[in-house]
């Protein structure tokens, strides 16, 4: 039996208020990866192709307000 099915069972078994804090939990485990992922990318020079365009749209008059 693999880990990942070990956890689903164990997830299929939890209550409400664990399933909630569950829930909780993971998803704010899976934002600090994305964010470290995001930090990782920027300090890489993977996203600077963005930063270049955003600073384009903006000198042409491509940009709304959000």
């Amino acid at each position: 039996m693999s880990t990942v099915h070990e956890i689903e069972q164990a997830v299929r078994n939890l209550g409400p208020q664990d399933l909630a804090a569950l829930r909780q939990w993971f998803d704010a485990f899976d934002a600090e990866i994305w964010d470290h992922q995001i930090e990782g990318d920027a300090a890489a020079g993977r996203l600077d192709w963005l930063a270049g365009e955003s600073r384009r749209n903006l000198r042409e008059g491509r940009w709304t307000d959000l």
